[in-house]
């Protein structure tokens, strides 16, 4: 199947997830603009899918106050634009019993980068796309670290269920307003990525290939996404949406029918 949007953003797209999510993009004959903080990746793309069919934008999440500015480049590029995937992210680990070892701007770099610009490019972008007629969507990777937190990375966990729990919420406001924006989110499992690399998380041994494979993990969210489901979980996730989270959001939208 083929993906429904026609022009779709990448945010996080120089490595992992968001190359192989771009790369399957640029497959399906869709055009694709990817965004990262290193230009020689994002170059290296372009150049290897061709410039037909890729746009390149070099820029850095963390930098809040850059995001509106970011977002109207954009948009004013790319009017045509009718899809975002948010897939940026950073894992430090983080060990409270030896308070001494925690470095809190580290922490907070984390949560900014993993949660604040999320929530700054979404609110950026939603008015751009509410003026849209046709079909539009938001496309967020979360975690199964959402629902299942890991003592190692617990403000990596903590940054992912924020996102989820907003996410949750997103859907149900955007569904109510102007527009017609869908709201996706993808739950991967540990995926092997550079996110796990000795250079960013030195305390993991041989981190680069902890995980399922990146190319069968982008297969299963491919065929998910295609098909149109609004929540993407992936290997282990789908366990835990079969045990409590299916439940749990059951009950979220009964307390939500009942407050209406």
């Amino acid at each position: 199947m083929s993906l429904k949007y026609n022009k779709v953003l990448v945010l996080g797209a120089t490595s992992g997830i968001g190359w192989a999510l771009a790369e399957k993009i640029v497959q399906d004959g869709k055009q694709v603009i990817v965004v990262g903080r290193r230009q020689e990746k994002l170059d290296e793309f372009a150049n290897k899918h061709g410039k037909d069919k890729v746009s390149t934008k070099a820029f850095d999440i963390t930098k809040l106050d850059q995001i509106p500015k970011f977002v109207q480049d954009i948009t004013k590029e790319h009017p045509d634009l009718d899809s975002v995937i948010l897939n940026s992210g950073i894992q430090r680990g983080f060990d409270f019993s030896k308070p001494d070892t925690v470095d809190l701007d580290v922490l907070e770099l984390e949560f900014r980068t993993n949660y604040l610009s999320y929530m700054h490019l979404t609110t950026a972008f939603i008015p751009f796309l509410q003026k849209k007629d046709n079909e539009t969507s938001l496309i967020y990777t979360t975690s199964g670290l959402a629902l299942l937190p890991l003592p190692r990375c617990p403000n990596y966990c903590a940054s992912k269920a924020a996102l989820h729990h907003m996410i949750l919420v997103i859907r149900e406001q955007l569904r109510a307003g102007p527009g017609n924006i869908k709201v996706i989110e993808i739950f991967p499992p540990a995926v092997q990525t550079e996110l796990h690399d000795a250079k960013h998380q030195p305390d993991i041994k041989d981190g680069g290939n902890i995980g399922m494979p990146l190319s069968e993990f982008t297969n299963e969210t491919w065929k998910k996404l295609t098909n149109g489901d609004e929540q993407i979980p992936v290997g282990f996730v789908s366990n835990a949406f079969e045990k409590f989270e299916n439940t749990r959001q059951g009950m979220f939208h009964d307390i939500m029918m009942k407050m209406h």
